[in-house]
């Protein structure tokens, strides 16, 4: 595959179609509840039929023809974005038992490749520096590009090393449906052992002695089910199942705790959890349970070693919806256990952490402390507790300063029970990541590296705001704006456009001072998701800079269903207070446009998955407010889909979305928003769908339909099918800035900005 150019230009033998393709009709009766509804286009479901591939072929071959105006732009776009980015790169060391492992890109090539060197000694917690030569002992443990030559699609889902860095176990892909065959590699010779598991779920984990590997696989509807032990060096055939979950409502995986000691198989719907363990002294033993599994208590367990005794850390909401966290005995983990009190500290000498602010996400413990994650006025935070002796095992909270309006602070990678400081990960909307090294004993933040942005780029020609828009129903929703200076002026004259609302303050939400240098409404690109309490933080972006240099302002919607303001948020937008997430949306479209950041002409949507949903449903609701819609693997059929529990997910999806199966309450709600059903006559702004043939988690059908259904009505709709990929889309770097550069064009083309030249 080439890396040079970002269109796919059709073979000349092609003829250009000189009209969209018309799917056939073929009535399909859908009966539940006692209404019945006609599907002309469920024969698409048929993905082995070549009458559907031809239809997708013929979908691919119009929006070819429909966007080939736009080649020269794309190529510029895919420029833009391979000019900006570091291709020859590479990753902060990490440090695992006797190595420090890192990765390295090489410019041409589109996976990463996993190196290592040696640590100096068992004191040595500091990162090497890396350079683009090879250091002196430097090995590679794992080639991808090797891995994935002669093939179209390549993933890599597991990745797990033996303690003593000499076996590897790793599980490829490479259609896109997320079946991964496992290997593992004897990384003294570089040779693969006979050992091949096929069909098996991601995140398969190497016990820390390199003799057991413990992976998943999943049953006909793709829900990860059983937990088996195989032993290395054996066949496959012989490998034990060790757990097996029958409730068709929960998934489970399993995996090694940071300290090595502890072995835990997780069960999980969208509302219950479980856990068992085993001791990592005796893997062949039957998993324990923990906490007895109660309906509608979810709970996540970390091991712990304090005052010299085996604990488990356990978050959970059985007396507080964003969760506690308590500490008990591993020994005995049903016993009362003691709180862990995060109510006593400040986060920078002024404001007082309480526990009533906090929706504690996860624990991550360490020999001498632990470090929190949660969120706190909206925004990913990070929070340290010292261990003590078993008569004070706790210090107070302390949050490490934000010092920022917006941005989102993480806990990145810390393999090693025994460090003594931990790699922390900030960004912001107009601030490239950066990763840096905290020290738990003084205080003191080392940066490691800063996410590097090449070309004509000057970072302080962007800035960002944090808005408030107000619901029907008088929630305050939050907004994520990130533009360049030069293009807005303000009512305050603060160019860096400060919010005038914090979140949980009483201050009025009206930042109304926006409009483009010129004095018109600038073009606006409005992404949003809104399920699974999935929060989609303010983060920093190499290719957006192509959107923002043309004066296109990017701006995120925080819309209830995800969990940006805790979990009520989560809950307001979920089952039947869903539509919620999509008024959400539509009053922050609204909110844009009155206040002058944008107008009708100059405002397009963009959403992915459940967000395709989300744009499916305000496609329905106000297309009035929008030139074009951008849906990418759009969840837009939810309704058929979630009557199906044959299909991958359904049934454990029944927790997010309501049971329409069983539930004719659920079914009419469903029925009233669901985007296939609900196209009507309407002027619909111009859509984009683009889908993966090979996706597991939204059907390439759903779109297919949808585009179908969009046409009668009279409605531009574009339909994208990737033939060779899964739900993430294609997996190769290169690939994936083309698809960028794709979506990129058709958004700006749409926004009249087509023609702006910049300078990369």
């Amino acid at each position: 595959m080439s890396e040079t150019s970002g269109s796919d230009t059709a073979s000349s033998t092609t003829a250009t179609p000189t009209s969209a393709p018309v799917a056939k009709k073929v009535p399909f009766e859908r009966t539940h509840h006692g209404h019945t509804f006609i599907d002309d286009y469920e024969w698409m479901r048929e993905k082995e039929s070549p009458e559907v591939i031809a239809h997708l072929e013929a979908e691919n071959e119009w929006t070819t023809a429909q966007t080939a105006h736009l080649e020269g732009l794309r190529d510029s776009i895919f420029t833009e974005i391979k000019t900006r980015i570091k291709e020859t790169d590479m990753s902060v060391p990490n440090r695992r038992g006797n190595y420090w492992y890192f990765s390295r890109t090489k410019a041409g090539l589109d996976y990463g490749i996993s190196v290592r060197i040696p640590i100096s000694g068992p004191d040595d917690w500091t990162p090497p520096e890396v350079g683009e030569e090879s250091l002196p002992g430097e090995e590679v443990v794992f080639d991808s590009n090797i891995a994935a030559e002669g093939q179209e699609f390549f993933s890599l889902g597991s990745f797990s090393l033996s303690d003593d860095g000499s076996s590897l176990l790793y599980g490829v892909d490479t259609t896109g449906d997320e079946r991964y065959t496992l290997r593992v590699r004897d990384l003294a010779t570089g040779d693969d052992l006979p050992d091949t598991i096929d069909g098996t779920f991601a995140g398969a984990s190497l016990d820390p002695s390199g003799r057991f590997v413990f992976y998943t696989t999943v049953d006909d509807a793709w829900r990860p089910e059983k937990v088996w032990r195989h032993v290395v060096g054996t066949d496959s055939s012989d490998d034990v199942c060790i757990f097996h979950e029958p409730d068709e409502r929960f998934f489970v995986g399993s995996g090694f705790s940071r300290s090595g000691r502890m072995m835990f198989v997780v069960t999980g719907s969208k509302t219950t959890t479980g856990y068992w363990s085993i001791s990592a002294d005796d893997l062949e033993a039957e998993p324990q349970e923990i906490w007895p599994r109660t309906d509608g208590i979810e709970y996540n367990v970390e091991h712990a070693v304090i005052g010299g005794e085996d604990r488990f850390l356990i978050t959970h909401n059985r007396d507080r919806a964003d969760f506690d966290l308590v500490d008990v005995p591993a020994a005995d983990p049903t016993s009362p256990g003691r709180d862990v009190i995060v109510t006593e500290s400040a986060a920078d000498g002024n404001d007082e952490v309480r526990i009533e602010d906090l929706r504690i996400e996860d624990v991550d413990a360490f020999a001498d402390f632990i470090v929190l994650g949660y969120r706190r006025g909206g925004f990913a935070r990070v929070g340290i507790i010292r261990l003590g002796d078993s008569s004070s095992p706790f210090g107070p909270l302390q949050e490490l300063p934000f010092g920022r309006e917006t941005g989102s602070l993480y806990v990145g990678s810390n393999p090693e029970f025994e460090q003594t400081s931990i790699r922390l990960h900030f960004t912001s909307m107009s601030t490239p990541a950066v990763i840096y090294s905290h020290s738990v004993a003084d205080g003191t933040d080392t940066v490691l590296k800063r996410q590097p942005v090449l070309g004509s780029v000057d970072l302080d020609d962007y800035t960002e705001t944090l808005l408030w828009a107000k619901a029907e129903d008088g929630t305050e929703i939050p907004i994520s704006v990130v533009f360049r200076k030069d293009l807005h002026r303000f009512d305050d004259d603060d160019s860096t456009a400060s919010a005038t609302k914090g979140a949980g303050d009483g201050a009025d939400a009206t930042n109304d001072g926006a409009a483009s240098a010129n004095g018109e409404p600038a073009p606006l690109l409005l992404y949003g998701y809104g399920s699974y309490e999935a929060s989609m933080d303010p983060y920093f972006s190499v290719s957006r800079l192509s959107l923002l240099d043309r004066g296109v302002v990017f701006a995120i919607a925080h819309v209830r269903g995800g969990g940006e303001m805790g979990r009520h948020w989560y809950d307001q937008g979920k089952t039947t207070a869903k539509k919620n997430t999509f008024t959400d949306f539509i009053d922050v479209a609204r909110h844009l446009i009155d206040t002058g950041w944008t107008s009708p002409d100059r405002l397009v949507a963009s959403g992915g998955s459940a967000g395709g949903l989300l744009m499916g449903a305000i496609a329905n609701m106000a297309p009035e407010l929008f030139a074009g819609i951008s849906a990418e693997v759009p969840f837009v059929d939810a309704l058929t889909s979630i009557l199906m529990p044959e299909l991958p997910l359904t049934v454990i999806e029944w927790e997010e979305w309501g049971d329409p199966l069983h539930d004719p309450e659920v079914y009419e709600y469903m029925r009233s928003y669901s985007p296939y059903e609900n196209v009507t006559e309407a002027a619909y702004p111009q859509i984009l769908a683009v889908t993966s043939l090979n996706d597991t988690r939204v059907l390439y059908v759903e779109p297919a339909k949808w585009v179908a259904r969009l046409r009668e009505v009279g409605a531009n709709a574009l339909l994208k099918t990737e033939m060779v990929a899964g739900h993430g889309g294609a997996s190769g770097r290169y690939d994936t800035w083309k698809e960028t550069a794709f979506e990129y064009a058709w958004i700006l083309d749409l926004l009249g900005r087509s023609d702006v030249e910049i300078e990369a």
